[in-house]
């Protein structure tokens, strides 16, 4: 009599994979996301939706598959070849060129500027949401190539720069600028001494002929550094100057700065960041000597629309990927979905998502109009720096909040979560930090009467519309003028009325439990405290359909 037979891997199986969400990627994210095709159309850039669309298909599979790649192999910096030369140059995965390539053709570093028609920046601005999502690093040098040429385009002697940094075309060769199509662009403000406080610069840039400076001294962020050029802050013999560095002079040579380190940070593994010496090295001023703050002033908006832009994305692709996981995931038998709480949380994180898309679109579009509508310049003047304080500030408790709907699996690498919670501070520390956009949202209002005018506007055009926000609306009106210690509590109040404000005008169907839950004092500390009454599959089939 035979026995049983060992040779049956069944016997002893143990490992039966069950209850298992299917991979996230292959998503399409403008499809996807009902808030974002509603803006871009509220906001006059229909007529680029298709693009949209296709970039929406991009970074939903392709993008966001080999975002995972840029990220596990970071970047390295080589100071020296094997023969003792100095080089400084930075090696990243071939990932990383792949996602800067197709960033750069599809125009999210440069729409704006080679197709400029109503709507263009709305329509960047609606790219660069969608390449975030996929991968967070590349954005950092793809944002500044955009706000670079916000300032180089006025200076006559440099249309060569901006017209290249503005074409679609990505090309990491190191080699001069002439011998290129489409240029890169990343800059270097801060010191260690300064921070924040760019007037404490030390960096000399000491005259060469009219418009060419030596630059001598250092930078403790120098974003980018395998960038073409770079925009930095350095004290010329009038006072504080912006000047345009080109990592290759025109004969081809290296100039003359080292980077001396690439920095350990917390997130944005795909991109470099560094620390850098000049050693005399060669650049242009751009605008007047002792005019380098007032430079850049042009730059610093179109940076902190992408902070905003950025803080969106990632509460976004958070929100999908927990609404993806609960649709899956069975828990005490039925969808996770489908548990009162955790249909609250979800609820509430959406209705957080679709505020912030829908304020950072509303900005985009007053930059898209600020050079001939003053009412728009004065907009996007308070809602760069009120909208990047708000939506940065409330990122990474959502992004962590989204974690926790997943449980265990949101903190592995193999899910994106963890990418995404060390990604989410950064957009409120870079380009001034919380209190520097507060005392900044202060300082406007209180110095540049047509901007009060602007979000009065802005706020009163919808206050017939709902008893509720109108009667916030008032409060607000009634409240005296804060003080700096107060600033914050300020700057949150009105982006909640301005959030508010904009789902009123969208007509959105968030709109009712936003200001119930955000102005009326109907809500928590925490997410997942939304009032009751509220139409909860509602919302999350619009959230994510």
């Amino acid at each position: 009599m035979s026995g049983p037979s060992f040779n049956s891997s069944a016997l002893y199986e143990t490992h039966v994979v069950l209850n298992q969400p299917p991979p996230f990627a292959g998503r399409q994210l403008w499809t996807d996301d009902i808030a974002l095709m509603e803006a871009v159309q509220r906001e006059g850039a229909a007529a680029f939706a298709p693009r949209l669309a296709a970039y929406g298909g991009l970074a939903g599979d392709e993008l966001y598959r080999i975002g995972f790649d840029a990220n596990r192999d970071r970047p390295r910096l080589r100071t020296h070849d094997a023969q003792g030369h100095r080089i400084d140059t930075v090696e990243f995965h071939p990932a990383y060129h792949q996602l800067m390539q197709t960033a750069k053709e599809h125009g999210v570093a440069g729409l704006s500027w080679h197709e400029p028609q109503p709507g263009a920046h709305v329509a960047r601005a609606a790219l660069s949401y969608l390449h975030h999502q996929a991968e967070a690093g590349t954005s950092c040098p793809l944002t500044m190539t955009h706000a670079a040429v916000a300032v180089l385009r006025g200076q006559p002697h440099l249309a060569e720069w901006s017209r290249k940094a503005a074409a679609p075309v990505y090309d990491p060769r190191d080699v001069p600028v002439a011998d290129k199509a489409g240029i890169t662009l990343g800059m270097g403000m801060t010191e260690k001494q300064g921070g924040s406080d760019v007037r404490a610069n030390t960096t000399r840039a000491e005259p060469i002929d009219g418009e060419r400076y030596r630059l001598i001294g250092h930078k403790w962020f120098f974003s980018a550094p395998m960038c073409d050029g770079f925009l930095v802050l350095a004290q010329a013999p009038a006072g504080l100057t912006c000047l345009l560095m080109p990592r290759r002079l025109a004969d081809g040579d290296r100039n003359a700065f080292r980077l001396m380190r690439l920095k350990d940070k917390l997130g944005d593994w795909a991109n470099a960041s560094s620390e850098v010496e000049f050693c005399g090295a060669q650049a242009w001023r751009v605008g007047e000597e002792g005019r380098g703050v007032a430079t850049i002033i042009g730059m610093v908006m179109m940076t902190r629309l992408d902070c905003m832009l950025g803080a969106a994305a990632e509460m976004r692709m958070a929100l999908a990927q927990a609404l993806h996981h609960a649709r899956h995931r069975r828990t005490f038998g039925k969808p996770l979905l489908d548990h009162p709480l955790m249909g609250n949380v979800l609820a509430d994180l959406a209705l957080e998502s679709e505020a912030a898309t829908v304020l950072a679109m509303r900005i985009a579009r007053a930059v898209d109009r600020a050079g001939s509508d003053p009412a728009e310049a004065a907009l996007a003047r308070l809602g760069t720096a009120l909208g990047k304080y708000w939506i940065c500030k409330r990122a990474p408790a959502f992004v962590n909040e989204a974690q926790e709907c997943l449980g265990g699996a949101g903190y592995v690498e193999e899910s994106m979560l963890p990418r995404l919670y060390r990604q989410a501070p950064l957009n409120s520390i870079w380009e001034g930090s919380g209190n520097i956009q507060c005392l900044d949202v202060l300082r406007a209002l209180a110095r540049e009467p047509e901007v009060l005018a602007a979000l009065h506007g802005e706020l009163e055009a919808v206050a017939d519309r709902d008893a509720r926000y109108a009667s916030a609306l008032q409060q607000w009106r009634d409240a005296a003028a804060p003080e700096e210690a107060q600033a914050r509590v300020f700057c949150e109040r009105t982006a909640l009325l301005l959030q508010a404000a904009l789902l009123l005008r969208a007509r959105s169907p968030m709109a009712e439990a936003f200001i119930r839950s955000r102005l009326h004092g109907e809500h928590g500390l925490a997410f997942g405290t939304l009032p009751a009454g509220l139409d909860v599959a509602a919302m999350l089939a619009r959230a994510l359909p």
